[in-house]
């Protein structure tokens, strides 16, 4: 980890885009303020945490609903082929 001492209104660049400003300190608390292209997402760790974990969780659901789906496909072909087997039944008469 690389570890930088800024005062009040200095900053760090990141890359030749993202720039990171000490906007105020106050007690042990610091505000920072960040400007970085619209396409970089920037969140508290504790947000991007919970993002990640809902993202994870999205994934899981979806692989259920993937083999829901694949179920369901299986049960129509089922549904289709004997149709088409009573069509051609249908068809002889």
């Amino acid at each position: 980890m690389l570890v930088l001492t800024r005062k009040k209104n200095q900053s760090i660049m990141i890359g030749d885009d993202i720039e990171i400003v000490i906007v105020d300190v106050k007690h042990n608390q610091v505000k920072l303020g960040i400007r970085a292209p619209r396409n970089v997402t920037v969140h508290r760790a504790e947000v991007w945490e919970d993002i990640q974990k809902e993202n994870v969780a999205a994934l899981e659901s979806a692989k259920v609903s993937a083999s829901s789906l694949s179920s369901l496909s299986s049960m129509i072909k089922g549904i289709k082929k004997k149709k088409t087997t009573t069509e051609k039944k249908d068809e002889k008469k």
